[in-house]
């Protein structure tokens, strides 16, 4: 079975060389790819874009030590599916429960922005992640990204399914698949996002994944 992760992945050039720079300018950050985090077998899959400059790509963990996690897991801890209600260090101790959380590309891109070109490369390791965890009954992808990554993972085109919020679509083996729009500061702060927005659209996930 192909690999779900690599720790030392450099097949994405551009953003190698821009890990190994930012790794000489915070020496003592992360700057690798940073790996799902999560229950070994969860039923609910949330797929979020890109580590962040000073988020996961600081930390080593997804959504960790940066604002988009703010939201992510304190709605996670609101419905019992964390141990706690933030998410600061790779080493706070804190457990997901029946969640796992990945990215559709695990290095950080310039500008949070990774090229169509790098997706396609890394979506190598979120196919195999889907493939391999049978648990899985619903994905939550976090912006158009994510949800596209999802589609070709599953063997899907693109085209298969519309983005949009809240909206739901049907995976190859019945699993679900239930968009948001990504807990990012933009998105938040502008209230594209809003708080009860995220967590009636969590709440609907964990309640597909039967949790």
């Amino acid at each position: 079975m192909a690999a779900t992760f690599c720790p030392d992945c450099t097949l994405c050039p551009r953003l190698s060389s821009f890990l190994a720079a930012t790794a000489r300018k915070f020496p003592d950050y992360h700057c690798k790819p940073v790996a799902p985090f999560g229950e070994a077998a969860p039923k609910l899959l949330i797929v979020g874009l890109a580590p962040g400059m000073h988020g996961a790509n600081r930390t080593g963990r997804p959504f960790t030590g940066d604002f988009a996690g703010i939201l992510l897991y304190e709605s996670l801890h609101a419905l019992g599916l964390s141990s706690a209600p933030t998410s600061v260090d790779r080493a706070d101790g804190l457990k997901l429960h029946g969640v796992r959380i990945t990215n559709a590309v695990k290095c950080l891109p310039p500008e949070n922005k990774p090229l169509p070109a790098e997706i396609r490369t890394c979506n190598q390791y979120l196919a195999a992640e889907l493939a391999k965890l049978r648990s899985v009954t619903t994905v939550l992808a976090l912006g158009t990204v994510a949800h596209d990554a999802v589609l070709v993972a599953a063997g899907l085109k693109r085209s298969a399914a519309k983005f949009g919020h809240g909206n739901e679509h049907g995976l190859p083996g019945g699993q679900h698949l239930i968009d948001s729009y990504h807990c990012s500061r933009y998105n938040t702060q502008t209230r594209r996002l809003t708080t009860d927005m995220f967590q009636k659209v969590l709440s609907r996930a964990a309640t597909l994944a039967g949790l």
